[in-house]
């Protein structure tokens, strides 16, 4: 059933998007690094690796610079256009292709690459080795500003990342397992598509019973957010 319905959005995507695809690819070519595509290995369903694409935002030696394979706002190694496509999330319109080829589902764990994966728990990667990886889920939609929290949270960005942003996004993953079902399915691809035409949106209100953020990440929430969960 699921399959079913990540070919038919896929398509659907790709005939009502096409348009902004064909004009990202046109700009890419003509600026920055004359680059349309970036291709990066990703941890898929049962472990295995698979191409992830995305338009190309980043300068091409991005991973051997400063900041590695974390991106904060402002980040000097994205090209000026790719600020746009970031923003906007056209640049992860390319992953309509790996939903077709089945690497990924619509809704589900954002795939990471190896290095970011290791630091998931053993119960965190057997659960999302079992789930498949997918363009959207309750994890990319708490972390949806996650660029501006690398910024705000006042200490080393990578650190943050590593110790504080990963271990919850996995438990977020975790939660994703737990509860899936199609009408979560269809709830995510809406507050996914809602998030980025309403950039204040609280996606959160629409989630019971989430794990509750360690305080180095309730510290960055709204009042609104932090409302939602019940710390002791």
């Amino acid at each position: 059933m699921v399959r079913l319905l990540d070919i038919f959005f896929a398509v659907l995507g790709l005939l009502v998007l096409g348009i902004f695809m064909l004009g990202a690819t046109a700009i890419n070519l003509c600026t920055g690094e004359h680059k349309v595509l970036y291709k990066q290995n990703r941890v898929g369903k049962y472990g295995k690796d698979f191409k992830l694409y995305k338009f190309a935002t980043m300068l091409e030696n991005s991973p051997n610079l400063s900041g590695g394979l974390v991106t904060a706002v402002n980040d000097p190694r994205v090209l000026p256009f790719g600020r746009f496509l970031r923003r906007t999330k056209v640049n992860e319109l390319p992953q309509l292709f790996n939903i077709l080829k089945g690497d990924m589902s619509f809704v589900g764990p954002r795939p990471q690459t190896r290095p970011h994966y290791s630091l998931y728990t053993p119960t965190q990667q057997r659960v999302i080795d079992d789930t498949g990886p997918g363009l959207t889920g309750v994890g990319s939609l708490f972390f949806r500003n996650e660029e501006q929290m690398l910024v705000d949270c006042g200490c080393d960005p990578i650190r943050f990342h590593d110790d504080v942003v990963t271990p919850y996004k996995g438990d977020l993953e975790v939660w994703y397992a737990q509860h899936k079902s199609v009408l979560l399915y269809f709830k995510i691809i809406y507050l996914t598509a809602a998030s980025i035409i309403n950039r204040h949106l609280n996606t959160l209100n629409y989630f019971k019973e989430l794990p509750t953020p360690p305080p180095e990440l309730m510290a960055l929430l709204t009042d609104e957010q932090r409302a939602m969960f019940s710390v002791s």
